[in-house]
């Protein structure tokens, strides 16, 4: 019976180990994963370059981006020689007609907004990328866009912001 208790007692040391080797090699919270010597982050406004989208478009993204870093990791915001930097332009706002029904009356309308992000580590350039990030929403065809156009920029823009921060720290 001794002898049990022993190796239960090893085992669990092993195990404590290893949870410590772990943590020492990176951080991890969520599911995300930065480099322990990673500590800082600057998000640039994006620029806007997608016609007839709202001005402040660029602005609304970066900063739901940054608030998202800030809320969700351990890293702080700096303007003056960060860690890792996102620059990021708005290259898309765009309203289209969806599924047309037999009559050729329209059965809603979708609204896309596509944004390049580039994403620079200046501790190690071979974690740099750029990628094309694009999210949706649909609205009923008798609503005015400029009467919702807020709220679904705010749930497209929640997506983006999702998929640009799970491409940074995770490594999909």
């Amino acid at each position: 019976m001794g002898s049990d208790l022993q190796v239960v007692k090893q085992i669990h040391w092993v195990w404590v180990a290893i949870a410590l080797h772990a943590i020492t090699g990176c951080y991890s919270f969520r599911g995300i994963s930065i480099p322990q010597e990673v500590r800082t982050f600057y998000i640039d406004e994006f620029d806007n370059r997608a016609p007839n989208s709202p001005i402040d478009l660029g602005q609304i993204l970066s900063e739901k981006l940054k608030e998202k870093v800030i809320r969700e990791s351990r890293l702080t915001f700096n303007d003056e020689n960060p860690d890792i930097e996102f620059v990021g332009t708005i290259s898309r706002f765009y309203v289209s007609a969806q599924a047309p029904q037999p009559e050729e009356t329209i059965a809603f309308n979708r609204l896309e907004i596509s944004a390049s992000i580039t994403y620079q580590s200046n501790l190690d350039e071979n974690n740099n990328w750029q990628s094309n990030f694009s999210f949706y929403q649909d609205y009923e065809r008798d609503q005015n866009l400029l009467d919702i156009q807020d709220q679904l920029i705010e749930a497209i823009n929640e997506q983006i912001v999702e998929d640009i921060f799970n491409r940074a720290f995770t490594n999909w």
